[in-house]
């Protein structure tokens, strides 16, 4: 149907189609429809950013719709979820008898991780129970609502904290919507405490000449690591490498593992400095998500600078809970086990899942038993005074871990053991070193762009403090130029076919 205004002509059914849920090309940050939907909010915003409520409204109102265009009518859920845990911190806070207090936390977690248990593992579970024999199950029809395992984190974290008496609960269930459904964290993190978004919603929105520099950059960045380096590496190399790698020599498969590292390390952080730098441009601070975590010379380090958000969760809000390491060396290394088990867990329904965090549980034990025995040896790693060794040490140290992540990224990617296996075995049986040169003339390219992913990661971070100072410093139309140039050559060497970021999934 085609409707005519003066003399433009619109195609009524392809703009309705363009307006509703697709489920073959959601609502992402690196979809065509994103610009034109941020530009839509953006334009709405400068009018009223300075009126609280009608500003938190307009929020509310463009996230949900963000939502809906990403995981179609599953948006209710985050709804539901918002009346539920409101409702429930106001009467956690209110009571103050303990047992009552108990009862309604507990009553918080089974909603929270039942809903989340459904969706994302009640399938597994048949699987497990068919695999035993102890039934014959059919699996059910679900669809895992894109970012239920964030905002699931979100409330939990609210309502511990409200528990805990950290936090006090907010009035406004307007407020608590806004923070549940913020949407450029929406779908796919950075997981963001209450206690430190909450605060923002109401306060005068200031937005300085560095926060639009910094967002600019950010998002710019986030951009091109996505769709640049992230998404070409994965389409013209890592997924030929994962797909069949029993064809494939172990020198070929190795540096599909390292492409792979750089794939998700690009994706994530790519999505998570998109979040970052939009919320900026809004008034509205997230930390971190990602520093350089390829640069850590532990396992430990690493944890600190991988996925900031969801291991600092993990590390308050389970460890901790299970004693951390008050309770002695043995139950702080079975603590750290069970928590990388489960933030295997949360990742996937899959064993693979489960081995790839065991293995980081062991690894961080095995750390903390390290630094133990040295601590009661009286050796302390800043004894090292020459900074040659010390350098050294730090290299070593980071060539270790990196390879020892790259391991554990076969099982995160791989589809069963058994392709993890193959992998691992054409490495170590069939690494034919000769197939190198007619592998770097079939893809140098690809490897062009993972070497310079890598120098990227690699970047002091002064240089990041350099070109957000020059953004700061040119005029609103040189940015303007910028950003019209850069999403250009990103069109340009954009993917026929949409790739999905690896988070989307979890």
């Amino acid at each position: 149907m085609n409707f005519s205004f003066g003399n433009i002509d619109i195609d009524v059914d392809k703009l309705i189609s363009q307006l509703t849920y697709n489920a073959k090309d959601p609502l992402l940050f690196n979809s065509g429809f994103f610009l034109f939907f941020f530009a839509l909010f953006l334009v709405g915003y400068q009018f009223l950013y300075k009126r609280k409520l009608l500003r938190v409204i307009y929020f509310i109102l463009f996230s949900l719709y963000f939502f809906y265009k990403a995981c179609g009518f599953y948006f209710g859920f985050i709804l539901l979820s918002a009346v539920v845990d409101f409702a429930l911190s106001k009467w956690l806070y209110l009571n103050r008898k303990k047992w009552k207090k108990n009862l309604i936390l507990l009553f918080s977690i089974i909603i929270n991780l039942g809903l989340l248990f459904y969706f994302k593992y009640t399938n597994f579970f048949i699987e497990i129970i068919n695999d035993l024999k102890i039934g014959q199950l059919k699996p059910l029809n679900l669809i895992l609502p894109i970012g239920i395992s964030f905002y699931t984190f979100e409330n939990l974290s609210y309502t511990i904290d409200v528990y805990r008496g950290k936090f006090k609960p907010v009035k406004s269930f307007f407020d608590y919507c806004f923070f549940l459904t913020f949407f450029p964290k929406l779908v796919m993190g950075p997981i963001v405490r209450a206690s430190d978004f909450i605060p923002q919603i109401r306060k005068d929105i200031v937005i300085s000449n560095m926060d639009v520099a910094r967002g600019l950059y950010l998002i710019l960045g986030g951009l091109f690591k996505k769709v640049v380096i992230s998404d070409y590496i994965y389409v013209n190399y890592v997924q030929y490498i994962f797909d069949d790698p029993a064809h494939h020599s172990g020198i070929e498969c190795l540096m599909g593992v390292y492409g792979y590292a750089m794939v998700i390390y690009c994706d994530f952080s790519g999505y998570s400095d998109m979040a970052i730098g939009m919320a900026r441009w809004m008034g509205f601070t997230i930390n971190d998500n990602f520093d350089s975590p390829y640069q850590s010379s532990s396992i430990t380090e690493f944890w600190r600078r991988w996925h900031m958000s969801l291991s600092s969760w993990l590390k308050d809000y389970l460890y901790i809970s299970l004693g951390g390491n008050r309770v002695g060396k043995f139950r702080q290394y079975l603590n750290l086990m069970i928590t990388m088990l489960l933030g295997g867990l949360w990742h996937g329904a899959s064993f693979n899942f489960i081995v790839w965090g065991g293995m980081h549980g062991l690894a961080l034990a095995f750390d903390k038993m390290r630094i133990s025995i040295f601590s009661r040896l009286k050796i302390k790693e800043s004894r090292i005074k020459k900074p040659i060794l010390s350098n050294f040490r730090k290299f070593f140290g980071a060539l270790i871990t990196f390879h020892f992540v790259c391991f554990c990224w076969i099982f995160f990617k791989a589809s069963s053991f058994d392709d993890a296996g193959l992998i691992l075995t054409q490495i170590f049986t069939n690494f034919n070193p000769k197939a190198f040169v007619p592998m770097l003339s079939a893809y140098g390219i690809v490897f062009g762009v993972m070497l310079m992913g890598y120098i990227i990661h690699f970047i002091p971070k002064s240089y990041q403090y350099f070109s957000e100072l020059f953004l700061s410093k040119i005029t609103l139309v040189g940015r303007i130029l910028i950003l019209m140039v850069f999403i250009w050559i990103v069109i340009q060497v954009k993917q026929a076919d949409q790739v999905m970021p690896i988070y989307l999934q979890f």
